[in-house]
């Protein structure tokens, strides 16, 4: 994947990791392989897929409006044999990008790449303050990992009073531990600068379904372990930040508030209709019942006896047929 492959170059003379968006091209090329070589490879720089200090200039290449987006690159035969690491590479562009994007917002104070917490018990990828004195670190992980760690990593945050939010590796399955543990989770995709979230989709709704949570009824975010989700992806720079991690973009905000009171709506209706169907039934089981007499039958119109003296039907007078003198009566009668 082109977005595990974006070097980030280290410059030696301000001891700092840069990108190639920090600045023009053209000043890129005036540090790097050729001319000032003050821009080296990072990776080879500290020891990564190298030895320690391998000092490798670097190309900034690409053009604006070109087919190939702005990039550093190694020149011709002073790569590794094998290249980077893809996963490694990942990361460490990952902080580069996040810490970038962070330092961007408007309530955000201060940032700072590998930072330990007080306890010195867990380091943030990228250690963030807002503007409300909320502290947030925020994770690039690069695989998968194991409930129990994740858990771990989870809870000495949140005792240190910091909020964890995760940025997972394309390619990289979320752990469902941390749906269950109501946190998000975002994938980050480094060549486009886009930010995936993943929405559960509406649970289905069963009796006495307006009682529960109602969030779950409408797109949620973030979904529930094992829920159907929906992918939404967005610009990082429409993306920003608060106490609770990491917010959407207005247009996305105020869809998910119009979902939320149509459910609301729809449960309030819900509600309605079943304290009025309890009301009926209250109102019924307080009538007093009343005793059941059967109907009176119709009165018998008499009917004139036959005048020529057969068998006949003592209810009706009519002629009786033969099979029916035993009982003295029509069937019906």
């Amino acid at each position: 994947m082109l977005d595990d492959l974006l070097v980030v170059g280290f410059e030696l003379e301000t001891q700092t990791e840069v990108h190639i968006g920090d600045r023009p091209l053209e000043q890129w090329r005036a540090l790097g392989y050729g001319r000032r070589e003050t821009v080296v490879c990072f990776y080879c720089w500290h020891g990564i897929d190298a030895p320690v200090g391998t000092k490798v200039p670097l190309l900034a290449r690409g053009r604006i409006g070109g087919l190939v987006r702005p990039h550093f690159a190694h020149p011709a035969g002073m790569a590794p044999p094998r290249g980077h690491h893809r996963e490694t590479v990942w990361h460490i562009n990952a902080k580069n990008r996040l810490a970038r994007w962070a330092a961007a917002q408007p309530n955000v104070t201060h940032v700072r790449m590998e930072q330990w917490t007080e306890q010195r018990n867990r380091r943030a990828d990228v250690h963030v303050v807002l503007d409300d004195g909320a502290r947030l670190a925020l994770e690039a992980q690069r695989e998968l990992i194991t409930d129990e760690l994740w858990q771990a990593r989870h809870r000495d945050y949140a005792a240190a009073g910091v909020r964890d939010v995760w940025f997972m590796r394309p390619d990289t399955r979320i752990p469902h531990v941390l749906f269950a543990e109501g946190t998000p989770a975002w994938t980050l995709y480094h060549r486009d600068e886009t930010a995936e979230a993943r929405l559960g989709e509406p649970h289905e709704r069963g009796p006495q379904w307006w009682t529960k949570d109602l969030r779950l009824f409408g797109p949620h975010h973030p979904p529930c372990a094992g829920d159907s989700v929906v992918r939404e992806r967005f610009p990082l720079a429409d993306l920003g930040l608060d106490a609770d991690g990491v917010t959407f973009p207005p247009a996305m905000t105020e869809r998910l508030d119009e979902e939320a009171a149509r459910v609301r709506r729809e449960a309030d209706h819900a509600r309605r209709q079943q304290e009025q169907a309890e009301q009926w039934r209250r109102e019924a089981a307080s009538r007093p019942a009343r005793p059941w007499k059967p109907a009176p039958l119709p009165p018998v119109r008499p009917v004139p006896r036959p005048a020529g003296g057969g068998p006949f039907c003592e209810v009706c007078n009519r002629p009786l047929a033969e099979p029916l003198v035993r009982y003295g009566r029509h069937i019906l009668c």
